[in-house]
């Protein structure tokens, strides 16, 4: 990470609230093109979250702590904080003098967009104000939020502008609220009274794949960029009589991760 950061442009994209099985499975089956096309060898890496819910798990991803691969370790990371003591951190890890990855990035010349889609960026309270307050810009309208059916793609026009408003390398984060509950609307001839299932977040995650090429453009058309996207957490549909997360069990704690780089221009 010592040779990306600065001469590349960084997206992190956070699915929140996808699960593992129901991403792989996708994958799989063909389902995914444009993160297939994206992936190294086209499909997901197996992860545990850092934590059962988005406040949680983004607190620890924005200090560096990402999803940490689902096999004995110990795992480097890419990114640390300088934090004497720490087993994660090696040659290849970018270290940053900051309490957050943001402020290190800042720190090091990036602009930082948050473009944010679940409750904990809406900045309609102080606590849904705490992470977006690490950005040096951020977004969120009720249009990205888990109850529009369009919210990925007004996201993504809200990265757009933002992107466009400045000339610095940029580290662009976007947590997409489109996966999270309720997603019912997602699944063809679903009702609310359906409610939500692994195939509804399923077709979520096929209509997130329709878009998301756009993101990859945007991040590789002015410089090469370097690409993060995972689930924050996962939820459960039943398992075990468990609806939800902020539980520990497997299908919360088991997420999709995938990290590539992107040649300029290669995404159009």
């Amino acid at each position: 990470m010592n040779d990306v950061v600065g001469s590349h442009d960084l997206l992190l994209v956070t699915l929140d609230t996808l699960r593992y099985d129901v991403a792989e499975e996708l994958m799989a089956a063909g389902r995914l093109p444009t993160l297939a096309r994206a992936l190294p060898g086209g499909r997901w890496e197996r992860r545990h979250s850092p934590g059962s819910f988005t406040y949680a798990a983004h607190a620890a991803i924005l200090a560096g702590f990402l999803p940490t691969p689902a096999a004995p370790g110990p795992h480097h990371r890419p990114f640390a904080a300088a934090f004497p003591g720490s087993e994660t951190t090696a040659p290849g890890t970018w270290v940053f003098d900051a309490p957050d990855l943001p402020s290190g990035l800042a720190g090091a010349g990036y602009h930082t967009i948050c473009v944010g889609g679940v409750g904990f960026f809406n900045k309609l309270t102080p606590l849904g104000s705490a992470l977006p307050g690490l950005f040096a810009e951020s977004h969120w309208e009720p249009e990205f939020g888990v109850t529009a059916p369009a919210s990925f793609e007004a996201q993504i026009a809200r990265a757009e502008l933002a992107v466009a408003g400045t000339d610095r390398p940029v580290f662009l984060f976007v947590n997409v609220s489109a996966l999270h509950q309720p997603n019912w609307f997602h699944l063809p001839g679903a009702t609310r009274e359906h409610g939500d299932s692994r195939r509804s977040q399923a077709a979520a995650l096929e209509y997130v794949d329709r878009h998301i090429g756009r993101l990859f453009a945007l991040m590789s058309a002015r410089r090469a960029g370097f690409a993060i996207v995972c689930s924050d957490h996962g939820t459960a549909y039943g398992e075990d009589g468990y609806i939800g997360h902020r539980i520990g069990h497997e299908v919360v704690w088991t997420v999709p991760y995938g990290e590539f780089t992107m040649e300029r221009g290669r995404w159009r």
